[in-house]
């Protein structure tokens, strides 16, 4: 078991983080709470505007829970910390973009963690699948999650049989926006990153808080919250520096500078 089971690499605004627990990448209730610190780290941290996770090795990304450490007293419905399994699934005011880099085998919990970011890569040889099933138990946040993001019997298929769907299937079905060779997938995931670091933090912040309440709510009930600026996200950026230079910057025909603020 690696020492470390979380490791973070920074590079200017992007950081990336990788799932290192051979030999499966499995999440134990410790490790979850290492992944809520370094996500909420990551969210307070104005000079971080990216996050990509990935998992180590050619083989695993995640399969979720670790079940040989629930056979040992590792409860499934203990502490898994500040943001919910995994660090991100249940951390509020997450409004930054994440990528997922799916090195290979993406299942159960490691399913529903790629399903909290916001763009998916995956390597060719990458597959999916929600076997909780088998076990007895609810994919309770792919059960929420996946019949929104993707057509309504193709998830219940997933929830209800546990079969695997290739990166190939999973990009038809729009929940992988790109399949990639293996030796390209980090190399694309950060060369996305890099895109995303030079863009606008505050109109991604916008864009993230009306996408979650948009989930839940009428069209013209976000909508209003957005025109009276009573989304918090919207309200800043509405009087914002930012949003004063892109329109200068237009004008002046040049490319903006953001500042965040």
């Amino acid at each position: 078991m690696s020492e470390h089971p979380i490791r973070t690499r920074r590079e200017g605004g992007v950081l990336e983080v990788t799932i290192d627990r051979p030999k499966a990448n499995a999440i134990d209730l410790a490790t979850s709470r290492i992944m809520g610190e370094i996500f909420r780290d990551f969210r307070d941290d104005s000079s971080l505007r990216v996050a990509i996770i990935t998992g180590s090795g050619p083989k695993f990304f995640c399969p979720g829970w670790d079940l040989k450490a629930a056979a040992t007293g590792d409860a499934v419905d203990g502490d898994y910390g500040v943001g919910g399994f995994g660090g991100m699934q249940e951390l509020r005011d997450l409004n930054k973009p994440i990528i997922a880099a799916i090195n290979g085998i993406c299942c159960g919990g490691g399913l529903e963690i790629a399903l909290s970011t916001d763009l998916i890569l995956a390597a060719t040889h990458a597959t999916f699948a929600l076997p909780e099933i088998r076990s007895g138990t609810v994919a309770d946040a792919a059960s929420i999650k996946l019949p929104k993001r993707i057509p309504y019997h193709i998830a219940m298929d997933m929830l209800l049989t546990g079969r695997w769907l290739d990166a190939e299937e999973a990009n038809r079905w729009g929940f992988v926006n790109e399949i990639l060779p293996a030796d390209r997938l980090m190399d694309r995931a950060w060369e996305l990153a890099r895109l995303l670091e030079s863009g606008p933090p505050l109109v991604y912040a916008a864009i993230k808080e009306v996408v979650r309440e948009a989930e839940g709510e009428a069209f013209q009930t976000t909508m209003n919250k957005v025109t009276r600026r009573q989304l918090p996200t919207v309200d800043i950026l509405y009087g914002s520096e930012d949003q004063l230079e892109g329109a200068r910057a237009f004008a002046e025909k040049r490319d903006p500078v953001w500042k965040g603020k």
